[in-house]
Formats: C-alpha cells, sequence, structure tokens
C-alpha cells in the first residue's frame, strides 16, 4: 500500500457483513514497520476525480472481488491519519455497510489490488478482541463494535 504524501486521499471503503452476521471481510498485509505482525484493511479503495464515494465502493467491490453489494447503507465519514513504513498518510474514508454477492468462500479467498497484486482477504470476527492485527481505518473500529451492538440487541 503505496503511500502519497501529496495530498489527502478520499477513499470508499466496507464493512462487508458475513451471512452469519458475525464476522466481516478484510484485507490481509504483511509486516510494516508500525505493525511487525501485519494488519487488516476494510475492503475499499480510492474515489476517482469525477466519482461519488458510493460509485466507488460499487465499482473498488467490483474490480476486487468481482461480486456486487446488497443492502448498501452509508453510516458515515472517519478520518485516518497513520504512518505506513514511517511515511506519513492522510485519508477521509467514507464508510459503507452491505453484504456481498456472491459471498467469498470462508477460507482462502483473495482480491486483485488496482496494480495487479493479488492479497488475502478473510472474514474478521466482529468480536476481535483475541485478533493480534490492528483493523484500519482504526477509527473506525467504534463504528463497527457500535453497529454490532446496536444489532445485538435488536436481536435479543
Amino acid at each position: 500500500m503505496p503511500v502519497d504524501r501529496s495530498h489527502i486521499r478520499v477513499k470508499a471503503m466496507l464493512v462487508a457483513t458475513h451471512s452469519d452476521g458475525a464476522r466481516h471481510l478484510v484485507s490481509q498485509h504483511g509486516a510494516t514497520a508500525e505493525n511487525p505482525l501485519g494488519f487488516h484493511r476494510l475492503i475499499g479503495g480510492g474515489v476517482e476525480l469525477g466519482e461519488t464515494h458510493e460509485k466507488a465502493i460499487l465499482r473498488e467491490v467490483q474490480e476486487e472481488l468481482q461480486a456486487d453489494v446488497v443492502d448498501l447503507a452509508f453510516p458515515g465519514v472517519v478520518e485516518n491519519i497513520f504512518r505506513y513504513d514511517g511515511e506519513l498518510g492522510h485519508e477521509i474514508v467514507a464508510l459503507y455497510c452491505g453484504r456481498l454477492h456472491p459471498e467469498p468462500a470462508l477460507e482462502g479467498g483473495t482480491l486483485t489490488e488496482s496494480d495487479g497484486s493479488i492479497v488475502p482477504i478473510l472474514w474478521r470476527p466482529f468480536d476481535d478482541d483475541d485478533v493480534s492485527a490492528p483493523l484500519y481505518p482504526s477509527a473506525a473500529n467504534r463504528w463497527i463494535r457500535d453497529v454490532v451492538s446496536h444489532a445485538a440487541a435488536q436481536g435479543a
């Protein structure tokens, strides 16, 4: 994930919920200076000039996973200021939630980045206290936990 230090990047990312309601899809990335054990990142990518963030998330999911998004909802925006191998990065991230059709397999899945690189994906549990890899953008973590708590309360 190269960092463009020249400006703030606008991203659209998806909390893609599994049909069991207990996990969501993330991309799995290797070690960095800040995360020697690697990290997880929400699915999605950059918003292109002249493109809305809603169209961007639908395009990114189609390009990376060859899937459509069902029940797309837009809960809000988070700001992500981070370091990647010592380099400063800054993103404004439009967060979406929804389900994927078709839904990727529970294990062994990948996505294809715009540069052609293949990245492993995995279903990360919402109850992720035992997961050692951090989830980025980190500002989304509180929102994700709030949504899961709200859904659990609605189902109870």
